[in-house]
């Protein structure tokens, strides 16, 4: 039997960093990172992506409803916003003065808090 290896990949997006969109229907747009999935390497991103879900009729709906959501977009799609020079830059990790490993603008070299 083969076996199958599952590999994670690094993310370099948190929740709360600012995004840009790369490609899909929202290409060049901005916002927000609600959450991100791991797992299947996706992100929500604020106000991109919106699909329609239909609620059953419960109580509260007695007629049913249609609710509007975010869905996730995939990682690779995404590229973080540098916060200091407000341009779209690839993501490094290296050591900062203390010796903790943190993420880092490559376009500008700036270490990039986490929020």
């Amino acid at each position: 039997m083969k076996k199958t290896i599952k590999k994670h990949l690094k993310i370099h997006i948190r929740t709360g960093d600012r995004v840009k969109i790369l490609a899909g229907k929202h290409r060049n747009e901005e916002g927000t990172i609600l959450k991100v999935f791991p797992k299947t390497y996706r992100a929500v991103v604020e106000g991109m992506n919106i699909v329609a879900r239909h609620i059953k009729p419960s109580a509260q709906h007695p007629k049913g409803a249609i609710h509007k959501e975010p869905a996730p977009i995939h990682i690779s799609n995404l590229m973080l916003i540098d916060p200091v020079s407000g341009a779209p830059t690839r993501v490094g990790r290296k050591h900062n003065e203390v010796g903790t490993l943190q993420r880092y603008a490559k376009k500008t070299g700036n270490f990039i808090q986490n929020v």
